[in-house]
């Protein structure tokens, strides 16, 4: 495509605002490390942070294992290795290497995989329904996590004053109510207490689990591998079982992959190895020493290791840790949300922008009030954090093992590494992951099929929605007429043109939209310069200014633009054109009029796919949100021009 029109289009200019931003350097990162730290323990370990709350509680409680000394330390050990090989070696020595221009999580691992896909043995469907499905058991995670977090802080008033145990449920619901009801003011000014308080919190759990250490320093044996293969050897099926709840002590470990686009590697390499992991190993080793030291603390370890003066406090503390944890599982889930739609995996949706300066802080609405109703849902419905362990820690386990396979094709592809290599450091995360996940399979009847059934059922959404636009572009194909074409004839057929500006938003580059030809058909009228506009979403997080858009001179009055936007990025079309008009592109918004096309998808006599996915996928794309909402069109610059699709 020629760029010599306007000149200097390569000397891109920064634009601040959903358009621009990108993570920070490594140089960047060194200089605001203190900072950066900070909001690591914020935005990142909630999660993972809060597993403390119930995951020794529920190895013992829920498998009903006795408390010998060779059970508790067996599964110490487990708890132990599982932090090891999981969250520190697979995922921050390994994984977060394989950054997509800074960016992580199963998406954007997803995406660097396609890239290079014919240099491996997977095929690119393979890939993209692994991140596809991925991307589903995230989605799952995030009901069950604000769920059972913020439930297993609340369940700490049967410990403090066992008369109000009957306001545990209902104080669960207000307070996630009211998690999900601040959403749409955005988390800037919260966020700015979330580190500091997870700093408190991680510096509680050091100190709890050091003081009952204190009391029996016998369970740091623990730390030995030899304790957990004794365990494994002596118990069999039952240590198999118990792996189901093991994992929970690793749930939350692939938001360090996940953020890692917000905060940079080292921020988070340096928080969990500094701070988080040493805090949570120290806790749960002091959990272990007051099980062997009083079995009666099994009804809630965590709250028995305070004395009696602090667990109100801890109470309270515990309970704004899991808000904290649970807003960052919703951020999650509203940052897959916006990559999905930009990889055209779920149908647009309206995205807010929630923060002036920070791109990631973002609200969707649909989103936010499925996840609340889900949510809420699950809490009445399991009643109690031991019933939602069930279903806890299928979707992260599953989530996880894909990872591994999608690492492997990097590692393979991208890096250059040698088959045995990749394959061995890929079979030994996939052991452990499969063992995990092998045992949460255990739980399906028990909760874990919910989880299971929700990422199903969105899988099932993606998919149809995926072939129902394919279905589309390729009958807009069959009946469109291409601009080469309609060019020619304008040279015998001359409309009446009138002064202004006509912006076409197409999705083809090389067919005239039908709303112009609808347009000339019914008003007979073309504008003295028409724009064929075309957004397109590149398998990579953000684009920088000097590649955001092309522009080329087609003759007659005519010119095709073509905008490039991140995944990560929301595209915002006004900005874009402002960015055109400082290098050259004279265009003057006041005379300027934007037209959008209007599908209507109606049933065909011979569908491009089932009858059930026909029906699903117009239910969708009604839904969807407008052209002109998604790419913040000013709606009084808008003429919108219907047509009738069959699939």
């Amino acid at each position: 495509m020629d760029k010599s029109t306007p000149a200097a289009l390569a000397d891109g200019m920064a634009l601040t605002g959903p358009v621009g931003g990108h993570p920070p350097t490594e140089a960047e990162q060194h200089k605001r490390l203190a900072p950066l730290l900070l909001a690591a323990l914020g935005v990142v370990y909630g999660d993972i942070g809060t597993s403390p709350l119930y995951t020794l509680r529920e190895c013992f409680g829920h498998v009903g294992l006795p408390l010998t000394e060779g059970n508790v330390l067996g599964i110490l050990s487990l708890v132990f290795w599982a932090l090891i090989l999981v969250v520190t070696v697979k995922y921050v020595i390994f994984v977060m290497r394989a950054d997509n221009k800074g960016e992580g999580g199963i998406l954007a691992l997803m995406t660097l995989a396609l890239r290079k896909a014919e240099a491996t043995a997977f095929p690119r469907p393979a890939l993209l329904v692994l991140g596809m499905f991925g991307a589903c058991l995230f989605f799952g995670d995030s009901l069950v996590t604000p769920a059972i977090s913020v439930l297993s802080a609340v369940e700490g008033l049967k410990v403090v004053a066992p008369a109000l145990e009957a306001w545990v449920i209902p104080l669960t619901v207000v307070i996630l109510v009211g998690l999900f009801v601040v959403q749409r003011a955005g988390t800037a000014k919260v966020g700015r207490l979330f580190g500091p308080v997870m700093l408190l919190w991680f510096g509680t759990l050091a100190v709890l689990g050091v003081v009952e250490i204190a009391h029996g320093p016998g369970v740091l044996r623990a730390l030995s591998p030899v304790w957990a293969v004794a365990f494994a050897v002596e118990n069999q099926w039952l240590a198999f079982f118990a792996l189901g709840s093991v994992v929970l002590a690793v749930t939350g470990g692939e938001a360090l992959y996940v953020d890692m686009g917000h905060l940079g590697r080292l921020p988070i390499r340096v928080a969990w190895l500094g701070l988080v992991l040493p805090a949570l190993l120290l806790n749960y080793m002091g959990q272990g020493a007051l099980l062997l030291r009083d079995p009666a603390a099994l009804e809630n370890p965590f709250y028995h290791l305070a004395p009696g003066w602090a667990q109100v406090p801890l109470l309270v503390l515990a309970t704004g840790a899991t808000v904290i944890a649970s807003q960052a599982v919703i951020s999650g889930a509203y940052s897959i949300s916006r990559q999905a739609i930009q990889l055209g995996l779920i149908p647009r949706m309206p995205i807010r922008h929630t923060s002036e300066k920070e791109i990631g802080q973002i609200y969707v609405p649909k989103i936010n009030w499925t996840l609340c109703a889900l949510v809420i849902a699950l809490v009445l419905g399991f009643e109690s954090s031991s019933n939602l362990a069930a279903a806890y820690g299928i979707a992260v386990t599953g989530e996880m093992s894909i990872t591994a396979l999608l690492f492997y094709v990097v590692a393979r592809a991208l890096w250059r590494w040698p088959r045995w290599l990749a394959g061995a450091l890929t079979a030994v995360f996939l052991a452990v992951d499969l063992a995990f996940f092998s045992a949460n399979l255990l739980k399906v009847p028990q909760g874990g099929w919910f989880p299971l059934l929700a990422a199903g059922i969105l899988f099932t959404l993606m998919w149809t929605w995926r072939r129902g636009r394919r279905a589309i572009a390729e009958r807009l194909a069959e009946q469109g007429m291409s601009v080469d074409r309609f060019l020619a004839r304008l040279k015998h057929r001359k409309p009446h043109r009138v002064p202004g500006t006509a912006i076409f938003l197409t999705r083809s580059t090389v067919v005239v939209p039908h709303a112009l030809l609808h347009n000339l058909k019914h008003n007979h009228v073309l504008h003295e310069r028409v724009i064929f506009l075309t957004a397109i979403n590149e398998e990579v997080p953000r684009i920088g200014d000097d590649r955001r858009f092309e522009a080329e001179d087609l003759g007659h009055g005519f010119w095709r633009v073509v905008l490039h936007f991140g995944f990560m990025e929301t595209p915002h079309v006004p900005q874009a054109l402002e960015l055109m008009r400082r290098h050259g592109f004279t265009l003057d918004m006041m005379t300027t009029s934007f037209f959008v096309g209007r599908e209507t998808i109606v049933p065909s006599n011979h569908p491009d796919m089932k009858p059930w996915q026909e029906r699903l996928f117009i239910v969708m794309a009604s839904n969807a949100a407008s052209a002109s909402d998604f790419f913040c069109v000013p709606p009084n610059r808008v003429v919108e021009l219907g047509a009738q699709i069959e699939v």
